[in-house]
């Protein structure tokens, strides 16, 4: 209906009178709780027509669905991806903050691959019995070490000299047979390819341990000739601490994974995995000084400490490497190691033929300035060092991990 305007302008259209509602000066009710992503469920209508053809998330889907389709958790691809170099600066390229935020999309819109269900094992903070089981095994080593040369002290003019050197032949194969049975479950088992890798080396640097004074000493005096006499000190102590090389292994991986879920970004869990990997060497080390300690009074003392405490080091490093998935390095730091121990007579022998003294001085400058054991304290003493360097970059990635 249409009344004259009072101004004069005839059929002007009469407007109601403006009400207040109620509800513009409520207040707005809080929008709900972000539901977290599922499984499998495909994206919001309206964020696949925003992105359209030009998500980036859709090509790193397809390019890792495998990794995707077989992971539990969210955890498994953020690992994943690390492993393929996706670092939180390539996340911003995906419009992510992180990794983890990259992995949690790619977990919820990739649906998951069925798999033959399996039965629950114990949590590993509370397997006392298995704990239990790894080790007693890592005891073996030692044990058999110190029977040996408690078999070997007591015989001692009461056997012949081929009988002394069958039972320490025999003794040195059941320490070797405990050792690789300490090694083969527990955590410091590895993949039987890589297990089996630098055993060799191995026996090389433990050898040393034993000989390689002597034979330094034969070499410079004009030998070798004649027996070389034996410094077993270090060794029972090398092998009584497989123990407490299993148990700081165990706590790396135990408190590397627990920080691992507590972490919001690759560099976050980083920051706090070299600390803890500092903290049990130098843990394992604080062992193996007390451990030559008591060894020393018992067997005679002699030998080189810290030769022996640099050979730990190496060790543990080495197989703290293969343990996560990095055998490569660890057999290079072995490598490196025998080949200065072996250089170093080698050198000392090459500089007796004319016109090679200069070959023989660096040896002869080592061993004066701090004697014998200068020669493994200064081989495992470096490779350890590059080891350390080398798992302070590789174990503090998300991917060496992914289980506890």
């Amino acid at each position: 209906m249409r009344n004259p305007d009072p101004t004069g302008r005839p059929d002007a259209p009469v407007r109601a009178p403006e009400v207040a509602r109620p509800e513009q000066h409520a207040e707005r009710p809080a929008r709900p709780p972000r539901p977290q992503p599922v499984r499998g469920t495909a994206p919001r209508r309206g964020a696949v027509g925003r992105r359209g053809t030009a998500d980036p998330v859709r090509a790193l889907m397809h390019r890792h669905r495998d990794l995707c389709e077989r992971a539990v958790d969210p955890l498994e691809i953020a690992a994943g991806l690390e492993a393929h170099g996706v670092t939180d600066r390539t996340a911003a390229r995906y419009r992510h903050r992180d990794v983890f935020a990259l992995a949690e999309e790619l977990f919820a819109r990739v649906p998951a691959v069925p798999r033959e269900p399996t039965a629950p094992g114990p949590a590993p903070a509370r397997d006392v019995t298995t704990r239990a089981a790894w080790t007693l095994r890592a005891l073996l080593p030692g044990a058999a070490c110190l029977a040996t040369l408690l078999a070997l002290r007591l015989t001692e003019g009461a056997l012949g000299g081929d009988a002394r050197l069958a039972l320490g032949c025999a003794g040195a194969l059941l320490t070797l047979l405990a050792l690789l049975l300490a090694l083969r479950t527990g955590p410091l088992a590895a993949a039987p390819a890589a297990s089996g890798t630098g055993m060799l080396r191995v026996c090389w640097l433990l050898g040393y341990v034993l000989y390689g004074d002597a034979l330094l000493h034969q070499v410079l005096s004009g030998g070798p000739e004649g027996p070389w006499a034996l410094t077993p000190a270090p060794l029972p102590a090398l092998a009584l601490a497989v123990v407490p090389a299993a148990w700081c292994a165990h706590l790396f991986a135990l408190h590397a994974h627990r920080r691992l879920l507590a972490s919001h970004a690759l560099e976050e869990f980083a920051a706090g995995a070299r600390p803890l990997l500092f903290g049990v060497v130098a843990l394992f080390l604080g062992a193996l000084a007390v451990l030559q300690y008591l060894a020393g009074p018992v067997f005679g003392g002699g030998g080189a400490p810290a030769g022996a405490t640099a050979l730990g080091a190496l060790l543990l490093l080495a197989r703290l490497l293969t343990v996560h998935g990095f055998p490569e390095p660890a057999a290079t730091g072995l490598a490196a190691a025998v080949a200065v121990e072996a250089a170093a007579p080698a050198l000392i022998l090459a500089g007796r033929l004319p016109g090679l003294d200069a070959v023989a001085r660096p040896v002869r400058a080592l061993i004066e300035a701090g004697g014998t054991g200068a020669v493994p304290a200064l081989a495992c003493g470096a490779a350890a060092l590059g080891l350390l360097i080398t798992a302070t970059l590789a174990l503090a990635r998300a991917s060496a991990h992914t289980a506890p």
